[in-house]
C-alpha cells in the first residue's frame, strides 16, 4: 500500500479499530450475549466438529435456519481450537471492524463523496446502537451483514466488466447470502433485477448471463432446502401463519425507522406513514438513477436493496408467522439506508452557489453530528446497563447467579438415563448444563399437543421467566397430567410424569 493510499483509508482504519474495542468493551463483563437462536448455531457447530453432522442441541437437523453460519462457527472452532461462545467477543469485533472498513472503502467511491461526507458517515455507522447489537450476540446476521457488502462490490465489478468470472464471484457471494440467512434470497433477487435493467448488456448476452447467474445463485440454496426435505420434511423448519396484517407490519417498520433516527414514541402514530414515504422515496431513487444516470452506481446499489429487503421483510411478515419485526430484523438495511438518506445532500450543495454551498454544509454536518451524538447517549446508556450484569441473554448475571441454574451444572445426572425430557426452553437447559431435551409442543400443532400427552414418562424442566405464550404452559399440562415435584427454584424446578392420569 503507497502512502497517498494509506492516507485515504487511514481513517476507516481508525474507525474500524474504534468498532472492534467497542465490541471488546460491551462483551468484557460476562462475554458474548446469548440468545436460542446463538445455542442453536453453537451446538450444531459443536456437533459438526465431533461428530461430523449438523445436529442441533435437540437433536435435530437444524432446518429453522440456513447451515453456512453454523459452519462458519465450525471453521473458526477447527482452525483455533476455541469454542464458538469463548471466541465471540474477538470474532464479532473482527467482523465489525471489517464492515466497517468496507462501508469506508465503498463510501470513498460514492461519485458525490467527498472526505467530509465520509467523516460524517463513519461514526454513523461505528456509534449505530442497531449494529453494535448484532455485534454483541452471537447472530448470523453478524456474518450477512458483512457478505452484504462484498456483494455490493462483487455486483458493481460485474456491472461494470460483464465478464463471465466477475459474474460467478458475484453470483456466489449472493449463494453465501441465501445459506446464511433465508432472507439472502433478498441479494439473489436484487441481483437479478440490477442484471435486467442493465442497459449496457446486450440482450444475447443478458439472457445468458442472467440464467448463469440465477442457477449459480439459487444452486446452494436448494441443495440446503432439499437436504432440509429429506432429513425432517419441511424446508425451512416449522413455520406458523402470520397473524400480522401488512398495514400492521408497515407500522412496525416505521417504529423501528423511528428508533433509529432517536425520535420520540410519539412519533409511533406517525409510524405507517413514515414506513409508507420511505418506500416511495427509495423506489424514486432506483427508477431515476435507471432513466437518468446509471444503476451500476453504488449509490444506486445500496438503494436498491434496501428497498428491495426492506419489502421483503414487511411482506414475508405477513405471510409468515416470525417475530414482530423489530431491530434486528432490519438491522442488514441500516447502512444502506443511513447511505440512501444522505448522499443526495451532497450533489445538491455541489450544485448551488458558493454562499449557499457553505449554509448548508454546515446545516449537513450538524444534523449529522446531533445523530451521531444520539447514537452516542444510548450506546452509552446501555452500556451502564449491562456494565452492570452483561449483556442480555444467558450469558447476563440474571442466569450466571441463578440458583436453578447452579444446580443444574452441578446436578447433571438429576435425571434417569432413556427417559425423554422436555422443557419451555430447552436450549437454556443445553446451555446451562449440556443437557438435551425437547420443546414443549407449539399451541398452534394440536397434532403435536395429542401426541405430547400420549408419552407415559417424561422429566418437565420449566423455566417461569421464558414462559412463552406460543407454547403449551405448565399449567396446562397440570390440567391434564399429575406432575411430580422433583425441585422447586424461586427461578425453575424440576417435574416428573410416570403415567398417572
Amino acid at each position: 500500500m503507497t502512502l497517498n493510499r494509506f492516507l485515504r483509508t487511514y481513517d476507516t482504519l481508525v474507525a474500524s479499530a474504534v468498532g472492534f474495542y467497542l465490541i471488546y468493551l460491551y462483551t468484557t463483563y460476562s462475554g458474548i450475549g446469548i440468545s436460542p437462536d446463538s445455542i442453536m448455531y453453537t451446538s450444531a457447530a459443536r456437533n459438526l466438529h465431533a461428530h461430523g453432522s449438523l445436529i442441533t442441541f435437540n437433536n435435530t437437523y437444524i432446518t429453522d435456519f440456513p447451515v453456512f453460519y453454523p459452519f462458519f462457527l465450525w471453521v473458526v472452532l477447527l482452525f483455533t481450537g476455541i469454542d464458538p461462545i469463548a471466541a465471540g467477543p474477538v470474532l464479532n469485533g473482527l467482523m465489525f471492524a471489517t464492515l466497517i472498513f468496507l462501508s469506508g472503502w465503498i463510501i470513498q467511491r460514492f461519485r458525490s463523496g467527498p472526505w467530509l461526507y465520509k467523516w460524517l458517515m463513519l461514526p454513523a455507522i461505528v456509534l449505530s446502537p442497531a449494529l453494535l447489537n448484532i455485534y454483541t450476540y452471537l447472530w448470523s446476521e453478524t456474518l450477512f451483514i458483512l457478505i452484504f457488502l462484498f456483494f455490493i462490490i462483487a455486483c458493481r465489478q460485474y456491472l461494470v466488466q460483464h465478464t463471465l468470472p466477475t459474474l460467478l464471484v458475484f453470483a456466489g457471494v449472493a449463494a453465501l447470502s441465501s445459506i446464511t440467512r433465508y432472507a439472502g434470497i433478498t441479494l439473489i433477487g436484487t441481483g437479478g433485477l440490477l442484471m435486467l435493467l442493465d442497459r449496457y448488456l446486450p440482450l444475447k448476452k443478458k439472457i445468458v448471463h442472467i440464467l448463469i447467474y440465477g442457477v449459480a445463485a439459487s444452486s446452494i440454496l436448494a441443495l440446503n432446502l432439499l437436504r432440509n426435505a429429506m432429513t425432517t420434511s419441511k424446508l425451512t423448519g416449522p413455520r406458523e401463519a402470520s397473524v400480522t396484517p401488512f398495514v400492521e407490519n408497515l407500522h412496525y417498520f416505521g417504529t423501528v425507522m423511528c428508533d433509529w433516527t432517536g425520535f420520540s414514541e410519539k412519533l409511533y402514530p406517525f409510524a405507517t406513514a413514515i414506513a409508507i414515504i420511505l418506500f416511495i422515496g427509495l423506489t424514486a431513487v432506483v427508477v431515476f438513477n435507471y432513466f437518468h444516470r446509471s444503476i451500476r452506481t453504488y449509490e444506486n446499489l445500496v438503494s436498491t436493496f434496501a428497498l428491495i429487503y426492506g419489502l421483503f421483510i414487511v411482506v414475508s411478515s405477513t405471510l409468515s408467522r416470525y417475530e414482530r419485526i423489530n431491530t434486528r430484523l432490519l438491522a442488514p438495511i441500516f447502512i444502506p439506508l443511513l447511505l440512501s438518506c444522505t448522499y443526495w445532500a451532497i450533489g445538491v450543495i455541489r450544485n448551488v452557489s458558493h454562499r449557499w454551498k457553505w449554509i448548508l454544509t454546515i446545516v449537513f454536518g450538524l444534523l449529522m453530528l446531533g445523530f451521531s451524538y444520539q447514537e452516542l447517549s444510548a450506546d452509552m446508556q446501555r452500556y451502564d446497563d449491562e456494565n452492570d450484569y452483561g449483556v442480555p441473554g444467558y450469558s447476563d448475571d440474571s442466569w450466571n447467579k441463578s440458583p436453578f441454574a447452579a444446580y443444574l451444572k452441578k446436578n447433571k445426572k438429576v435425571f434417569k438415563p432413556g427417559i425423554p425430557i422436555y422443557s419451555d426452553a430447552n436450549e437454556a437447559l443445553y446451555f446451562l448444563s449440556g443437557t438435551y431435551a425437547k420443546l414443549l409442543p407449539h399451541r398452534y400443532f394440536k397434532a403435536d399437543i395429542q401426541k405430547f400427552y400420549t408419552i407415559k414418562h417424561y422429566y418437565l424442566v420449566w423455566f417461569p421467566s421464558m414462559d412463552n405464550p406460543e407454547l403449551i404452559s405448565l399449567k396446562d399440562i397440570i390440567k391434564v397430567k399429575k406432575l411430580t415435584l422433583l425441585k422447586q427454584f424461586a427461578d425453575g424446578a424440576i417435574y416428573e410424569y410416570n403415567g398417572e392420569r
